[in-house]
Order: C-alpha cells, then structure tokens, then sequence
C-alpha cells in the first residue's frame, strides 16, 4: 500500500498499520494533547496519534510522568479525537491506573474508549503486565504494548540512560516483546534501545515495532510533538531531530506583539471597527 494512498484512507486501523509492516511501509506516530494541534498533525498525512502521559511533562510541566491522573488523559484525548477525521488515536494508560490490578486496568481502559472515543489504549511492562493486557484484549479493546526505557519505572531505574546494553535485559525485552505478541498486542513501543536489538525484536515479531531511540531498523517512529517542533528546548536527546525552532519563533512574535501595543502601532486603522 502505498503512502499517498493510506494518506487518503478514510481511517488507519490497526489492521491498516499491520499491513504496512508486511508491505514494508514504515508507520509514522506522534504525540497531541489538544484539539487544535491534533488537527494539524492529522491534516498533515500521520498515521497514530500517541496521546502520550508526556503530557505530564510539556503541557503540565511535572518532572516525571507519574502525576497525570486518569481523568486528564481522558480530557486530553477527547480533546484529540474531537480533532481527526484519519489517523489511529492511541492513548497511555496512566501511572496507576493498571499495574497489579487486572480489574482496574480493564476499567481504566474502558473509560478511556467510552469517554473519549480513542482506538487503543498502550501499556508500559513486559510479562508483568500480561494479565493486565490480556484482561483488556477480552473486551475488544486494542493495547499497544513498551518496553525498554519505561519512563513510568523512573525511580526503578534510577535515570533515562539506554536500556537492554547488558545481555539479561536485553534477554528479557526480547522475551517481553514476544509475549506480548502472544498476548494479541497489536504493536509494541520500543524506547531508547541499542538500534541492533531492536531490529531484531522487529524482526522476531509479526506485529509492528515503534522505536523512539531505537534506531532505523524498526517498522515506525515516534516522537514528542513539542521536541520534535523546537517548542521544548530543554531536552535534547541524541534520537531527537529538531524540525522546527517554534520556541523561538512563537518568543519573537510575542516580543513583536508587545512592542507593538507599547508604541501604539497596534491596532491600525484597517484593524478597527
């Protein structure tokens, strides 16, 4: 399938993203937190819409992704949904809204699907999160799976170095991968990994791998809309291409907007009633 036609597909799936693993068309996935953003990522050809618990970073301003609460990654992908008229809307599952409790995950999900209207819902974890996964599957809901760099698990690990160098991670994310497959997630994250595991992850596996940091060997790409627009400059990992100086840009105009207000250069004539 070729791009210009999956850009005029009235709706990417999960069944469509599957189809371009196999015909060896990469998938393109970024994040939105509000309508009018979503728009223009939507208009502009993205195949999913990750509506990602980074929120908690760029548009809450928390250190970590652990504080964003349920109810926000509901208000936030409602606001995104609202927006699309193409892409797949996948959205995070919250810091404690599904590890060790089978029950609350499915609840969490479906409020996510019945309040938002999203496609999917993606889960951090491996084999302990499987029951999780598998409780969410029996209610038709799609899951998208992560693994490698968790940020959810930051105080576990301690930092945001590259996971998997040492052979037993990388043993076990392999393993991971695997059962979630075998689970029936539809596609799998794959975050800040040596490039030649995960290709081989992306190898191993039917379904499609997503690396953000994992190199070019995988089936599809992810980043964070606010680092990938220069709008976040704080933060510049080396997986991370800048295409855009929106920080910048949206400071300049400000600073023209004020200037022009102090020296009554605003409004002119034609800009009044």
């Amino acid at each position: 399938m070729s791009t210009a036609k999956n850009q005029k597909a009235k709706r990417v799936t999960t069944h469509t993203i599957q189809e371009m693993k196999n015909s060896g068309e990469k998938i393109s996935m970024l994040t939105s937190y509000d309508y009018s953003m979503a728009k223009i990522v939507d208009a502009a050809g993205i195949d999913i819409i990750l509506v990602g618990d980074s929120a908690s970073n760029v548009m809450a301003g928390h250190e970590t992704t652990l504080p964003i609460t349920l109810d926000q990654m509901i208000y936030h992908a409602s606001s995104v949904v609202r927006a699309i008229n193409r892409c797949l809307v996948v959205v995070d599952l919250p810091f404690g809204a599904y590890q060790g409790n089978s029950k609350e995950a499915l609840t969490s999900a479906i409020r996510i699907m019945k309040e938002s209207g999203a496609h999917a819902v993606k889960l951090e974890g491996g084999e302990e999160i499987i029951e999780s996964t598998e409780r969410i599957l029996s209610a038709g809901i799609p899951v998208m799976g992560h693994l490698g760099l968790t940020p959810q698990s930051i105080y576990k690990f301690g930092t945001y170095v590259v996971r998997a160098k040492e052979e037993e991670e990388a043993k076990k994310l392999v393993e991971d991968a695997m059962a979630l497959e075998e689970a029936g997630c539809f596609a799998i994250v794959l975050e800040k990994i040596p490039s030649k595991l995960a290709k081989m992850v992306a190898e191993k596996v039917r379904i499609p791998i997503i690396g953000i940091g994992a190199g070019g060997g995988v089936d599809g790409q992810v980043l964070v809309i606010h680092d990938m627009l220069g709008i976040n400059q704080e933060f510049s990992p080396r997986f991370l291409r800048r295409y855009n100086d929106l920080y910048n840009g949206i400071k300049g105009s400000v600073e023209q907007y004020i200037e022009d207000v102090k020296s009554k250069d605003f409004p002119n004539e034609k800009e009044q009633y």
